[in-house]
């Protein structure tokens, strides 16, 4: 399959699905490249020191270049954020260190993203956290728990509760936005 345009004007969806059609590395090449600052700084954070981060950046290029195939993505840089935060906890987990996420400057995804709490620091933050997860619908409840701890992908999440894809994206959303309202009032009472 030949292209005619210039591989650096296609979009991310563009590049995906050339790739996932032809299996040019040139096309998943170009489409990680735009991404390695984000992945970079994400595994930095997590990892703790440059060598690291840099060694998780190229170990996600590898894994992803012969499994993505295997996934069907809807956003790219979603998907990619959650590989590789779940990479770098898997790094973490080996080595059995713990991580610790300052709640106040936990990391952003498109300026919206809110992320739990990896590890509570205090006995405050850890009751905190689970009053507000009471205080979630059922069905975010199980979302957020699927998604979040138990690390599941929307289509596992999908399988697990029966809910439709869309639903699942919603509770989460809901359920993160709800949690973010309800750590932010009780921490600041606390």
């Amino acid at each position: 399959m030949k292209f005619n345009k210039n591989i650096s004007t296609l979009n991310d969806e563009e590049l995906l699905n050339l790739f996932q059609q032809v299996g040019d590395i040139a096309y998943f090449g170009e489409l990680y490249r735009r991404y390695i600052p984000l992945v970079y700084g994400l595994c930095l954070k997590y990892l703790g020191n440059k060598d690291n981060a840099q060694d998780a950046v190229m170990d996600i290029f590898e894994k992803l270049q012969a499994k993505i195939a295997q996934y069907e993505i809807n956003n790219f840089n979603t998907w990619l954020y959650s590989v590789a935060k779940n990479h770098c906890l898997q790094v973490l987990r080996k080595e059995k260190q713990t991580v610790f996420v300052n709640f106040e400057q936990a990391l952003v995804e498109n300026d919206d993203f809110f992320t739990l709490i990896d590890k509570p620091q205090t006995p405050e933050e850890i009751t905190a956290l689970a009053h507000c997860m009471d205080l979630l619908t059922e069905a975010q409840r199980i979302s957020i728990v699927h998604f979040y701890i138990d690390e599941k992908s929307y289509l596992d999440i999908e399988e697990i509760t029966g809910f439709s894809l869309k639903k699942v994206k919603s509770y989460i959303q809901n359920g993160k936005r709800n949690l973010k309202i309800c750590l932010t009032k009780t921490l600041q009472l606390s």
